[in-house]
């Protein structure tokens, strides 16, 4: 059967119009797809970088950022921030900016400490020994509590020093003078520098005075606040023993609770004396 030439007309014409269908339809996608993502090239961190880093070639390299979401301070020449010495962590592909780097005027400003101090806080140093300072574990970016020593005064005139951690999860700062340590090798220094709130830091420099300091190290993960009544050497002994004082010069005997106190034994004579009777007592010690 031979089809009408207006069929075929008709089903040509909509191949056709099918045909430039899809190309301006696939036109238009791509040239969106182009316009979807435009990226600069910025200066990104190549590895993880510390604090107090110089940077290097080795520390930088280029990656495509989409332009919309450029943070301000941005570089584009690989070269310009090399020299510049780092003052904020960061981490590989993170974007440098001005604002992670040391002024270039920095010399004069006081140093990279005045940097690493988050805004509203303060930076207290306070002086260690080996054993205080955890035998040199503590390193910059440790958490720590403070326990403070002090003489306690009671209400009946006996003096008794009290243990008490005074403060908790406190950021370390810098040991000494090293803000970064490498390696992973315990160092002992004289001082630690800690990132306190300035109510804090009126507490800790007025524990300095009155007593000694002793540093507690913290798991990195364990932010928990927790609430202890301190310690006492009376609490450390315990509070039921008890000296019973005897006349001077003899020995004195120590009374402990829940064991029984035995009399010392003794036996009876019976006197007589013609019609009369009378019975006497004598130790047997």
């Amino acid at each position: 059967m031979k089809l009408p030439k207006s069929v075929i007309i008709t089903g040509v014409l909509a191949f056709a119009f099918a045909g430039v269908a899809s190309l301006l339809a696939y036109n238009y996608l791509k040239k969106q797809g182009k316009n979807a993502f435009k990226g600069v090239a910025v200066v990104s961190a190549a590895a993880d970088i510390p604090i107090g880093t110089k940077l290097d070639a080795t520390h930088v390299k280029m990656a495509t950022w989409p332009k919309e979401n450029l943070p301000p301070g941005i570089y584009t020449d690989a070269g310009a921030p090399l020299g510049r010495i780092v003052v904020r962590p960061l981490s590989t592909g993170d974007i440098v900016t001005e604002q992670k780097l040391m002024p270039l005027n920095a010399a004069s400003s006081g140093g990279i400490m005045t940097y690493i101090v988050p805004q509203g806080h303060r930076a207290v140093t306070v002086a260690v020994n080996e054993v205080a300072g955890v035998a040199g574990f503590i390193t910059p970016n440790s958490r720590v509590d403070i326990v403070l020593t002090s003489e306690l005064t009671s209400g009946n005139g006996k003096d008794d020093n009290i243990s008490k951690i005074v403060l908790q999860n406190v950021p370390v700062l810098a040991t000494g003078q090293v803000t970064e340590q490498k390696g992973g090798q315990p160092v002992v220094v004289p001082t630690v520098t800690l990132d306190l709130t300035p109510d804090d830091s009126e507490k800790l420099i007025v524990g300095t005075k009155k007593g000694s300091l002793q540093l507690l190290l913290r798991n990195i993960v364990d932010t928990t606040a927790i609430s202890t009544h301190g310690a006492t050497i009376t609490n450390v002994l315990g509070r039921d023993q008890s000296v019973v004082p005897e006349k001077r010069g003899a020995p004195k005997r120590v009374y402990h609770p829940g064991i029984p106190v035995h009399t010392a034994a003794k036996y009876t004579v019976e006197v007589i004396k013609g019609s009369s009777k009378s019975t006497r007592e004598f130790p047997t010690d």
